[in-house]
């Protein structure tokens, strides 16, 4: 048996229970089950903690065997299915009821699918399903995948906030709308022609380059590419978004791309959004952003993982560091390590604890412009959030300067929007505020 046509079982029998069909981490534990995978080699496929994915599958066989009306677990689930040939017992649905592609006649279940149809359905399958070819080599190991559904879209987001992983989850999902998926990091900085052609090898399958060029094959191919580490190729100590000298034509070819009639789709995963997507994106334009925001109760798998004590506290860690995995994940095995797990005992501290966190903000402050670093120390030294006028009163910069770097530390997400009714006050993260007075504002 297929594993589709289990979790197309499977997903008929969880809707006809609960109204609801199977979630990406059930169609995980099931698919990982059919594999014959372990719970640990589940979990690192779906990115989640294997405390969760044990969890969530012990709910899920309890609601199958419920619905079955025998004990079903992971050890048993294919042997089972195997057994029933892919059917359900007819005394929950009714005689000859059909679900899915199976009829249950009693406890005689039959396919109805007879031969010829089955051929058929096969031929059909075979002439409309792409030859899908995924080129992932560039891809990191996997982390952990805490619960983004509503974010499964176009990235855009924090350093640490999930970018990559959320993309990594992405890809399954809508791998068999593509022909061709392919993953590149720009970390060592390849000149556009050197990422061209790589592309273009790819989707022709040639080792020798010849016309056409890669946007005639994004127009004959539906292909996804996926570009990450994309900060790397712009410009450190300037406003967000200046291409390096030599780069200047990813700016070009992002917007010939989004311009451009083809079938095909690009992802791009950066600390700072390109300039030429800032203009183009808009409800019905080609691109649109996905700012990734902190996590927020299902930060509690990191604090769990971690054997933080104290739950009830949990809630003030992830407002404190904005539910950011990374630096949750940091800031925990801090508290592990120091604390004994106690949390209470870390908040008793008037001071925000960075700790290894300060390195990772180093990389992202040192990329700043002088007039950025300039709006950011000074409001580090405020208590509360303030209007843009305040700002421009108490620093020496032009009003088109300073309003140059509030917008560039906004595409780099660097500080925080505030509506207080028709106006909008601007302040910085916590974590922000204590890394700028430690680092921007020590005394001598």
């Amino acid at each position: 048996m297929e594993v589709q046509e289990v979790l197309k079982l499977a997903d008929d029998i969880i809707f006809s229970q609960t109204g609801k069909h199977l979630d990406n981490l059930q169609e995980g534990i099931l698919r990982g089950t059919w594999q014959r995978q372990k719970y640990p080699e589940i979990a690192k496929t779906c990115y989640r903690s294997e405390a969760h994915v044990k969890k969530v599958a012990s709910k899920l066989w309890k609601l199958l065997s419920e619905t079955l009306g025998e004990d079903i677990n992971q050890s048993n689930f294919r042997y089972t299915v195997e057994r029933w040939q892919l059917s359900i017992v007819s005394s929950h649905f009714g005689d000859n009821a059909q679900v899915g592609k199976f009829k249950v006649c009693g406890n005689n279940p039959e396919s109805l699918e007879t031969p010829n149809l089955k051929k058929q359905n096969q031929e059909t399958s075979s002439k409309t399903q792409p030859k899908q070819r995924l080129d992932l080599s560039d891809t990191p190991e996997p982390n952990l995948f805490y619960n983004r559904t509503s974010e499964l879209t176009t990235l855009n987001g924090l350093s640490g906030i999930g970018k990559t992983a959320l993309t990594l989850q992405l890809i399954p999902e809508i791998q068999h709308e593509f022909d061709y998926i392919i993953y590149r990091s720009l970390r060592n900085c390849p000149t556009l022609k050197t990422l061209q052609t790589n592309l273009i090898k790819f989707v022709s399958q040639q080792q020798e380059i010849e016309l056409p060029s890669l946007i005639e094959h994004l127009r004959s191919s539906r292909c996804l590419i996926i570009l990450d580490d994309l900060q790397t190729i712009f410009t450190p100590r300037q406003l967000a978004g200046h291409y390096q000298p030599g780069y200047e034509n990813y700016g070009t070819f992002f917007k010939q791309l989004a311009e451009s009639s083809h079938n095909s789709c690009l992802i791009l995963l950066s600390w700072e959004k390109p300039r030429e997507i800032a203009a183009l994106e808009g409800e019905n334009r080609p691109c649109k952003s996905l700012q990734l925001n902190g996590l927020g109760a299902e930060a509690g798998e990191i604090f769990r993982e971690k054997r933080l004590a104290e739950e009830e506290k949990w809630s003030q860690l992830i407002d404190l560091y904005r539910g950011n995995p990374l630096w949750l994940n940091i800031i925990a095995t801090m508290i592990q390590d120091l604390f004994g797990g106690s949390v209470s005992e870390f908040l008793s501290y008037d001071t925000l604890f960075l700790g290894d966190l300060e390195s990772l903000l180093h990389q992202q402050c040192d990329r700043l412009s002088e007039s950025e670093k300039q709006v950011i120390s000074w409001l580090a030294s405020e208590a509360e959030p303030v209007e843009i006028s305040k700002i421009s009163a108490n620093l020496e910069l032009s009003p088109s300067a300073l309003l140059q770097a509030v917008q560039s530390l906004g595409r780099r997400l660097l500080i925080e929007k505030v509506k207080q009714g028709e106006k909008t006050l601007f302040t910085l993260q916590p974590v922000f505020i204590e890394y700028v007075k430690n680092q921007f504002l020590k005394v001598g």
